[in-house]
């Protein structure tokens, strides 16, 4: 499939697969991530993509005749060019639904510096075209009759990038009806242990967008609840707080919090943790700050802090 100026997902042999776009994204583009290790079907999930494709290219299929299926990585291929030495790129494959509902299919995400490999970064030359081929993750997935295809492309982190749409392509690995797999059932759906829940958990991620000061917070909240484990007695629970910031229009603004507080206990003793790391950034650095304390029956043991400065190195 190619992209063209006009925003259509068509056919390689399509006449009008040609011209350049800007591409500029929000530096709070992706907020409906989700999740980079995704464990449980709710607010960690990927969420509806059209808020993450406002602020990038977005380029449709026509709606399709019949269903689609795709079984493995998609393969992204571009010429692009960049007004500074640095740039990342994110790809999406979309499935666009006919109440305009967006799922995503698939994703990569690539620092334009390992565009070569990762073993010697480079840096870009402005204004100088360069090849990429940016590998999406496998995935499995039909595209139902009366759906479209979406490939949405943001920069992210950095501010410009040029893609030249004449060469442009996107290939999808679809599964043909000889390649079709039946999967049985397994034999036990359920293995894990029962564990006896002493106290619930509860879980929750918010954006909230600061008009007055032009800031974005992205908040997670995730507390497993105090459970017990059937086959030697462990109590255990773990409590996890991010706020993670950042202005649209300034990337060095970029800073993040994150708690974690961790339990575990039998009868007759009880240990804790308590870690915080403060994250931030300047043009050349990555400013990070870390504390940990340990408690036994609730007096504290052990207390660490440690501060760093870890040079960007092309990022």
């Amino acid at each position: 499939l190619s992209l063209d100026a006009s925003g259509r997902l068509a056919r390689c042999n399509s006449s009008h697969a040609e011209g350049n776009t800007l591409l500029h994204s929000p530096q709070d583009t992706g907020t409906a991530a989700g999740e980079f290790f995704t464990l449980k079907p709710d607010s960690e999930m990927a969420g509806d993509q059209r808020i993450d494709d406002a602020g990038s290219l977005i380029f449709d299929s026509v709606v399709l005749a019949e269903e689609y299926i795709v079984f493995g990585q998609p393969l992204a291929k571009l010429s692009l060019s960049s007004d500074a030495n640095f740039a990342n790129l994110a790809v999406r494959l979309v499935d666009v639904h006919p109440d305009g509902a967006a799922t995503r299919v698939s994703y990569g995400v690539l620092n334009l510096a390992h565009r070569n490999g990762n073993a010697e970064p480079q840096p870009l030359k402005p204004g100088e075209t360069v090849e990429i081929e940016l590998v999406l993750d496998a995935c499995g997935y039909r595209f139902a009759p009366g759906h479209r295809l979406r490939l949405s492309l943001s920069s992210a982190y950095w501010p410009t990038l040029t893609i030249d749409l004449a060469t442009l392509r996107l290939e999808l690995p679809l599964l043909g009806e000889h390649r079709r797999v039946e999967i049985p059932q397994p034999s036990n759906p359920d293995p894990l242990p029962r564990y006896e829940v002493l106290t619930d958990g509860s879980s929750g991620r918010s954006v909230e967008r600061d008009l007055q000061n032009g800031v974005t917070r992205y908040r997670v909240h995730e507390d497993t609840g105090l459970s017990r484990h059937p086959g030697n007695g462990l109590c255990t629970r773990d409590i996890r707080q991010e706020v993670w910031s950042i202005a649209p229009d300034d990337p060095l603004s970029l800073t993040a919090e994150v708690r974690w507080t961790c339990r575990a206990e039998r009868e007759g003793w009880r240990t804790q943790s308590h870690s915080i790391t403060h994250l931030s950034c300047t043009a050349t650095e990555w400013v990070v700050s870390q504390r940990i304390e340990a408690l036994d029956d609730g007096r504290k043991v052990f207390e660490r802090e440690r501060n760093s400065r870890i040079p960007r190195d092309h990022m």
